[in-house]
């Protein structure tokens, strides 16, 4: 087992990346996509050509990064509707509408897929079922290009296995979690950026483990990411705030999806599930039993395979670091999409202001 808080030093390094602003949508892939899928990243990562000029002027060349935003869509009896076309969305950002330059229905782009395992001592009680489910999840969700990592975080956030598509590798690590709630007060001692804090004395490092999993090892992937999180959301100790571990997802184009598990006698945190999960694009879904659990996790594999992929190229063209607020709707007001409510620009110098 290696404790993500000895090298969570490059963390801070991944924060500094992101305070001076990085891609606006996906990074540098780590891994070979399908040759359909690489067709597509190809298609996402062209900028729209530059105004020609005659030959006696100089060309001004304006590089406006694609934003890419992955979609599910729902009716009102929250079946997935999977067969809408371009033409049936509209793609807002601050409250603009933007003209959408890429759109696609494909499920082979590779899925980059965060699981983690609350494993501090209100879980006790339900660990073993939650291996159980968890094992026969990504037995079932994962294709040929895809890979998986497993965490763990209680008082410490833990890398129980790196990024792999070996899934005997993947149950060893599932199996590995072991609860580890805290016998004397402490905190997390793992150096977490932006600046040091102390705000519990009890172990449950929700926030960072987001923080931790998103910065460090999500940062470079390509195409759809997501984590999908067991637990009570009731954080107790973190370094980082909730809203640095949100904002740690949508710098990274990180879906994130929360299994809420409760056990009596102990505090959990629904509204802070819904505030990660909406503001990420991904869902909550409460569990009460293991058949559940199970169905549970049956819904978020429904869900990872049954994507829309738009993009556009932002009418504000400014390279100012802000946040810029996304609203993904059909044509159709009785279904309801489920997509990341915004991401931040990049920032440099050398790019013409845009319009707000």
């Amino acid at each position: 087992m290696r404790s993500i808080k000895k090298v969570v030093t490059q963390c801070a390094a991944a924060w500094v990346v992101w305070a001076l602003g990085g891609p606006a949508g996906a990074q540098e892939p780590a891994r070979q996509p399908s040759q359909q899928a690489s067709q597509q990243l190809a298609q996402q990562s062209t900028q729209p050509p530059a105004q020609q000029s005659d030959q006696q002027n100089p060309t001004i060349k304006t590089e406006v990064s694609l934003v890419n935003i992955f979609a599910t869509v729902r009716d009102k009896k929250k079946q997935i509707i999977p067969s809408l076309k371009k033409e049936n969305f509209r793609v807002f950002e601050n409250d603009r509408e933007q003209k959408i330059a890429f759109f696609a229905t494909e499920t082979a782009l590779p899925v980059t897929l965060g699981l983690l395992i609350d494993t501090s001592g209100s879980e006790q009680n339900r660990l073993p079922a939650e291996q159980e489910a968890a094992t026969a999840f990504l037995n079932r969700v994962l294709r040929k290009g895809d890979e998986a990592m497993v965490i763990s975080f209680d008082v410490d956030v833990d890398l129980l296995s790196d990024f792999t598509d070996d899934r005997a590798q993947l149950d060893r690590a599932i199996r590995s979690a072991r609860i580890n709630a805290p016998m004397v007060s402490m905190t997390n001692p793992g150096p977490l950026p932006p600046e040091s804090r102390t705000r519990g004395l009890r172990g449950t490092a929700f926030y960072d483990a987001i923080w931790t999993a998103c910065g460090e090892k999500l940062a470079t992937e390509a195409g759809r990411k997501a984590l999908v999180i067991i637990t009570d959301a009731d954080d107790q100790g973190s370094k980082v705030r909730v809203e640095e571990a949100i904002e740690a997802a949508e710098r990274t184009n990180t879906v994130v999806h929360v299994l809420l598990v409760h056990d009596p006698g102990f505090g959990w945190r629904p509204d802070i599930a819904h505030k990660i999960a909406d503001a990420t694009g991904g869902r909550v879904i409460e569990v009460s039993s293991q058949k559940h659990l199970q169905e549970a996790f049956d819904q978020i594999s429904e869900e990872l395979r049954s994507e829309y992929t738009l993009g556009y190229y932002p009418t504000n063209a400014a390279r100012d670091g802000t946040f810029r607020k996304i609203k993904v709707e059909t044509t159709d007001k009785d279904l309801k999409v489920l997509a990341r409510k915004g991401y931040y620009a990049p920032k440099g110098e050398g790019s013409p202001g845009g319009q707000d």
